[in-house]
């Protein structure tokens, strides 16, 4: 009986509910479990978000170098790769702030995560939404990181041909 009158008046203190259903280890191991998945996807979008990143400033570099050249001839032969550097950077720039969004959305979908285990509203479809977004968010980066690689590829290509059979064949 003791016990119980001491319990009474702390089932009356705001917020001591909410500490009662969270504070199960096993319900609090779930979310971690759940969470991990999206965790491993923000390193990996990380890790992505760094390749992108290298090659915009090696872009960017480049074109600043070649801009800041002189007006010899051998400079004028380098202006005609700013159009292809500058589709590139584009492409580039694109899939790093398409990236960090979709960095953004897997942050927000953790925290719903470890919200939805504090809360009675069930935040499943939000999550799934987010999540989603979050997939579209990465393909849609990753596809202009894609088209950035295929522009310096094709680049390339232009360059090797105009090598081997001189400046005035046109590739394919």
């Amino acid at each position: 009986m003791a016990a119980k009158a001491v319990i009474e008046p702390l089932l009356l203190i705001p917020g001591i509910e909410l500490l009662e259903r969270t504070s199960s280890s096993i319900r609090v191991q779930n979310v971690v479990q759940l969470s991990m998945a999206p965790a491993f996807l923000l390193a990996g979008i990380g890790a992505v978000m760094n390749v992108m990143t290298n090659r915009l400033i090696w872009v960017a570099n480049k074109i600043e170098k070649i801009l800041k050249a002189g007006r010899d001839e051998e400079a004028n032969e380098l202006l005609v790769e700013i159009p292809a550097l500058e589709k590139r950077r584009l492409h580039a720039q694109r899939a790093v702030m398409l990236s960090t969004a979709a960095a953004f959305t897997i942050s927000i979908v953790i925290m719903l995560l470890f919200v939805s285990a504090f809360v009675k509203a069930p935040l499943g479809s939000l999550v799934a939404f987010t999540w989603m977004l979050t997939m579209g968010l990465l393909m849609a980066g990753l596809a202009s990181f894609l088209l950035e690689t295929r522009v310096a590829a094709r680049r390339n290509r232009e360059r090797m041909n105009e090598r081997t059979y001189g400046p005035d064949v046109t590739s394919s």
